[in-house]
């Protein structure tokens, strides 16, 4: 296979994962569950909403202190923003016996 070919089959895959990894973090702040488990899901969403708030004003201050222009890329931050919340939704469903 060419290096091209490969290389874009992994692209495709790990996008394909991203976009799943979303899809599911809608899915659990949507779904209606027990008091526990709507705990877990607040004490993630605050977790993430604080960790993506905490990147942003890092990158916004560096934009600031290089001279360039602010530039976010609304996939990359979504992305992003899942793989924190996934991470803090597993670790705040082990932590409180979810």
């Amino acid at each position: 296979m060419d290096k091209a070919v490969v290389a874009t089959i992994i692209f495709v895959a790990v996008l394909l994962i991203f976009a799943v990894l979303d899809i599911l973090m809608i899915i659990s702040l949507v779904r209606p569950g027990d008091e526990r488990g709507q705990v877990i899901v607040w004490i993630a969403s605050a977790f993430t909403l604080l960790g993506m708030t905490g990147a942003l004003i890092i990158e916004v201050i560096e934009s600031i202190a290089s001279g360039q222009e602010m530039e976010i890329n609304p996939f990359v931050h979504l992305t992003a923003t899942g793989i924190v919340y996934f991470g803090a939704l597993l670790f705040f469903k082990k932590r409180h016996g979810g």
